[in-house]
C-alpha cells in the first residue's frame, strides 16, 4: 500500500486534491468534527483541561474557536487531545483499506505532529495566496485571528515544498489538478 499525506496551507484546496485522486481517502477534519459531535470521552477530556470553554456535549465549533482565540496554549491542550484519538482512527483506516493500492491522507499538521512516516509519499499542494484568501473570506465561519493561531503553529511553506515528493499546482480548477495527479501516479505506479 502506498500512502499519500496531502500538504498545503489553509485554504490551499488540500481536501480538493486529495478527493481528486479517487483512492480512500482519510479525512481528518471530517473525523475531528465527528469527534465533537460524538464522542463523550473526547468532551470529557477537553472539559477537563478547557472547564471555562468545553461545557456541553455535543462540543460546539465555537466553543473550540474561543477557547484557542482566549489562550494560546489551549490548541496545543485541544491538538494533544484529539490528535491521539485521530491517529487510532488513522490506524484503524489504513488497517480497513490495508488491500487497496493507495490511500490519500487529509491531515492538517500531518508533518507538525509527526503522523507522516519516512516511506509517505508527499504531495505539497500549491495555490497562489490571492486565490487562498479569496477562497477562506468565503467560507462561512471564517475567522482571521484563529487562521493566524492555527498558521504559527505550521511550518512554513518553503519547508514543507523541501519536504514533499512532488508539488501540485492548485488553480482551483479541476483539469489542471488532475493532469498534476496522472503524472504522479504515472510516477509512482
Amino acid at each position: 500500500m502506498i500512502k499519500i499525506g496531502i500538504l498545503g496551507n489553509i485554504g490551499s484546496g488540500k481536501s480538493f486534491v486529495a478527493k481528486t485522486f479517487g483512492y480512500p481517502v482519510f479525512d481528518a477534519d471530517y473525523e475531528v468534527s465527528k469527534l465533537y459531535k460524538k464522542n463523550k470521552k473526547i468532551f470529557i477530556k477537553l472539559n477537563k483541561k478547557l472547564p471555562k470553554h468545553i461545557s456541553k456535549f455535543p462540543i460546539d465549533k465555537k466553543e473550540i474557536t474561543k477557547a484557542i482565540l482566549s489562550n494560546k496554549n489551549n490548541l496545543k491542550k485541544i491538538i494533544d487531545t484529539v490528535h491521539k484519538e485521530i491517529k487510532k482512527k488513522m490506524k484503524l483506516f489504513l488497517k480497513e483499506n490495508k488491500n487497496k493500492t493507495i490511500v490519500i491522507l487529509d491531515i492538517p499538521l500531518f508533518l507538525e505532529n509527526k503522523i507522516n512516516t519516512k516511506k509517505d509519499i508527499l504531495v505539497f499542494v500549491d495555490s497562489k495566496k490571492i486565490d487562498i484568501e479569496k477562497r477562506l473570506v468565503k467560507r462561512q465561519h471564517f475567522n482571521r485571528k484563529l487562521f493566524n493561531r492555527f498558521k504559527k503553529i505550521q511550518f512554513s511553506s518553503s519547508y514543507k515544498k523541501r519536504k514533499s515528493h512532488f508539488i501540485i499546482k492548485n488553480d482551483f480548477k479541476k483539469k489542471s489538478v488532475k493532469n498534476g495527479i496522472k503524472n504522479i501516479l504515472k510516477k509512482i505506479l
